[in-house]
This record gives C-alpha cells, sequence and structure tokens, in this order.
C-alpha cells in the first residue's frame, strides 16, 4: 500500500473510506476522489486499474482534489485484505444484494467497495461480505460508477454524522 498524498491527523479515523475494486475509467475515479475530498474519506484503488495514476487525463479528472483526500493504492485484493485492521468492516455494493444502503447502520470508518464500471464485483468477493445495494427502480442499466459511490458516501456520512 502506499499513501500518495496525507491528509489530516492519523490517529483519527476518516469519516470513511471508499475502494474503488480494478477501476477502468479515469474520469470516475477523479469524481470519486473530489466526493472523498469534500467529505473527508480515504480512497483506496485496487490494481489493476483501467488507466494509469501518472497520466494526464486521470489528473486533469482529480484536478486538484487529491490534495486533500488520502489515497491508498493497493495491488491486488489480498493485499487490500492485508491491511485491513482487527474489526474492519467492508460493505460491497453490488446490484446483486438484497439490503438497501440506507438500512446498513454505517460506522465512522467503514469502507464502502465499489466493483470495476463494466461487469461489477465479482461473486467470489462478494460472498464473503456484507453486501447493499442502491435503490434502482428503472429498468435497464446501473447507476454509473461515480454517482453510486456518491449516493452511498453521502448516505453512510449522513447515518455517521446525522446530516
Amino acid at each position: 500500500m502506499s499513501e500518495l498524498s496525507p491528509s489530516g491527523p492519523s490517529s483519527s479515523l476518516p469519516l470513511l473510506r471508499i475502494v474503488l475494486y480494478e477501476p477502468e475509467k479515469a474520469g470516475n475515479v477523479g469524481n470519486v476522489a473530489r466526493t472523498c475530498a469534500v467529505l473527508g474519506a480515504e480512497l483506496h484503488l485496487i490494481r489493476p486499474f483501467g488507466f494509469h495514476l501518472h497520466d494526464r487525463e486521470f489528473r486533469r479528472a482529480v484536478m486538484d482534489y487529491l490534495e486533500g483526500v488520502t489515497l491508498h493504492e493497493h495491488v491486488n485484493w489480498t493485499a487490500f485484505q492485508a491491511g485491513l485492521e482487527a474489526g474492519a468492516r467492508v460493505f460491497a455494493f453490488s446490484t446483486y444484494a438484497t439490503t438497501l444502503h440506507t438500512r446498513a447502520g454505517f460506522r465512522r470508518g467503514d469502507y464502502l467497495l465499489f466493483g470495476p464500471e463494466s461487469r461489477g464485483l465479482p461473486v467470489w468477493l462478494r460472498e464473503g461480505l456484507s453486501a447493499l445495494k442502491l435503490p434502482q427502480p428503472g429498468v435497464g442499466r446501473s447507476l454509473n460508477l461515480a454517482v453510486a459511490a456518491g449516493a452511498a458516501a453521502f448516505e453512510a456520512g449522513r447515518q455517521i454524522e446525522g446530516w
């Protein structure tokens, strides 16, 4: 795990930790980074990515928001898991889940996990975690990754901080 940009004291838990498993699009990651900056959340990225962190496209997408975000990069899922503290709660977001995100009872420091844009989280990964879904009553397509992460993060923040 490499920390690219520190923010705040390490002794206190961040509001949330947003985790993107194998993200494919720099623009979506940039938008999620903006959400993290606004909420004071950490951003965890699990390789492989569909872009390079030092590409112009990624830097343009995140603009100067990375200055306010603690960004962790993990070489794979196993490395991410190895870095979790005892008692960490990881919530996997999936259209296949049956529990709505509004019923999660989020706590400060929780991890909100989202899968790649084109395929979502693999079944093997979801099975061992608490799976949540965002309501999507329309038919057809799913929410964009950045929109889903933002909606989930703000609901978690509302539950934790009482906004």
